[in-house]
């Protein structure tokens, strides 16, 4: 046997075991005096480098890449960088400066609101250059005292009322602006859950208002909650799921995988679906056997995720654009909240709809999702699918999977029938929130974008579906079985399929009931006869 061989069978033997023998996996024992050192191989806070006062993030940056040196070139190719995602499977150049969603709708114009969380240093205009090595902020992902992402909004200095729609104007003075940068340099390590959350928690408008199943919850999250990211569960971060390598992290909501073939991967590879970590046949043949055969057709978050937006933050079902604006008698901005204080209606984003504990929607999805940009005509006559998930009952790729539905009423450009994207934010009368002008907005996020604008603005219902993949409950709070099998059970809604306790097909349960009734009959018939031969011969005896 060649060195290389015998090196490919040991590797072999190695994921062999692993897959056998879980325990394999497990942490080797550490001693005291070994436990109570860092787990990083390097102090921060002791390079020389670090040991002094920065003025800006870009110079901490560069003293960053002076070891550092090929990470902002890994960054400059990410997706959290270029905010641009091309699909292979649809063809669609994808990403926030071209897809059109019902929360802010387009980050064109934006600048200092959504650079918040794009992990750059000073963008606020379009004129910033992308290509500035020194424009990578390190601290967006590295930060480890959880004050980062407020000061950099501060910063920023985006309007207060981007995240506050509501806040008390005599305590602004007080908000620190300025990061102590060589401070936080000093105390830089892994990506954590809370440095994840800080933009992923609270996109498009604020804590859990998006996703449902994305919120500051998670940071304290009990096992019942996520099995996965509860200290006292597994005690993962995003980054054990969504694998990073030189920058590039795995996992999608562009293109997900809905079904994964390749089983456990041992090995190192994606983590980004079920199937990498639990296997194709994940429950217990001794006890759960038949669960496995569902999970060729329904995707593992239908049963482990009951209901999103149950950590007590709530989460947005509807938002409806199209009342915004509104003052009272005495030209002053109104604020109107329900019996649990959630904002119903506010002059500056209009109605909303929350809930809590929500059940999904269920459809068939197959990884396949296409989306509406600024470029593509739409029918204003009906409610317009701003994404639309590929998939149904005779593909054999598809699965059924859990999503939020959120609903919303957005602004089109009425005379070419497209969507358009809104200038909410800025210092001038063009931002939407400084002057309630719905056309002036419009006109400057569109040029800014480089598209054009008729000028007429219409309102459109407008519905997305994302995706549900986090707040995974543990076996205890998954779905149990009468869940669906019930004639008004979760999949009720759900089209092409057939199972014990449904009901919807008719012509099938007719025949069932003809066939017992014929059994029945046969049976009642067969007695009588029996009977009746029986007093036949007792007659003649």
């Amino acid at each position: 046997m060649s060195p290389l061989q015998k090196i490919l069978a040991s590797v072999l033997t190695l994921a062999v075991c692993a897959l056998a023998a879980p325990e394999a996996n497990a942490k080797p024992p550490l001693s005291a005096a070994l436990a109570a050192l860092p787990a990083s191989t390097a102090d921060h806070s002791q390079f020389k480098e670090l040991q002094r006062e920065f003025e800006s993030g870009s110079e901490l940056t560069r003293a960053c890449l002076s070891c550092h040196n090929q990470a902002a070139k890994q960054v400059h190719a990410s997706k959290h960088w270029k905010w641009e995602f091309v699909n292979g499977k649809t063809g669609q150049t994808l990403g926030k400066r071209h897809v059109v969603n019902n929360t802010l709708m387009s980050i064109a114009a934006n600048g200092p609101y959504c650079a918040r969380c794009h992990i750059s240093n000073e963008w606020t205009e379009a004129k910033f250059d992308f290509t500035d090595p020194n424009q990578v902020d390190c601290l967006a992902c590295h930060d480890t005292t959880g004050t980062y992402t407020s000061m950099k909004m501060h910063q920023l200095r985006s309007k207060c009322s981007a995240c506050h729609v509501e806040f008390d104007k005599s305590k602004a003075r007080n908000v620190v602006r300025r990061p102590d940068f060589g401070e936080l340099g000093r105390h830089v390590g892994k990506p954590s859950l809370q440095t994840c959350g800080a933009c992923h928690f609270n996109s498009d408008g604020g804590n859990g208002i998006k996703h449902g199943d994305l919120d500051s919850s998670l940071l304290n999250a009990a096992p019942e909650l996520d099995a996965h990211m509860a200290k006292d569960g597994a005690g993962l971060t995003c980054f054990n799921c969504h694998k990073t390598r030189r920058h590039q992290t795995l996992g999608s909501r562009y293109a997900p995988q809905s079904k994964d073939p390749k089983g456990k991967n041992v090995l190192g590879g994606s983590r980004a679906t079920c199937e990498s970590c639990h296997g194709l046949a994940p429950h217990p043949k001794t006890a759960n056997a038949k669960l496995n055969d569902h999970v060729d057709r329904i995707a593992c978050q239908t049963c482990h995720i009951p209901a999103i937006a149950r950590g007590g933050v709530p989460t947005k079902t509807r938002w409806d654009w199209s009342s915004a604006g509104r003052l009272d008698k005495a030209g002053k901005e109104i604020i109107t909240r329900d019996d649990k204080g959630r904002i119903i209606y506010s002059t500056q984003r209009g109605s909303a709809e929350w809930a809590e504990n929500l059940v999904p929607d269920y459809v068939w999805f197959n990884g396949e999702v296409k989306y509406l940009t600024l470029n593509d005509k739409i029918n204003p006559a009906g409610t317009v699918r701003l994404n639309v998930l590929s998939g149904g009952p005779d593909d054999p790729k598809s699965r059924i999977w859990p999503v939020k539905t959120l609903r919303g009423k957005q602004p089109i450009d009425a005379e070419n029938a497209t969507l358009v994207g809104v200038r909410l934010f800025g210092k001038d009368e063009n931002a939407f929130w400084e002057a309630y002008d719905w056309n002036k907005a419009i006109a400057a996020s569109m040029a800014d974008a480089g598209r054009p604008f008729s000028g007429k603005v219409g309102f459109v219902e407008t519905e997305m579906r994302i995706p549900v993949n986090h707040m995974v409950a543990p076996e205890s709070g998954a779905l149990s079985c009468g869940d669906c099998h019930s004639r008004n059970g979760r999949m009720a809604t759900v089209p092409g399929i057939y199972y014990p306790g449904r009901g919807i097909y008719w012509l099938i349960d007719l025949l069932g009931l003809l066939l017992v009734g014929g059994a029945l009959a046969g049976v009642l018939a067969h007695g009588a006869l029996r009977i009746a031969v029986k007093f036949r011969k007792s007659g003649k005896a």
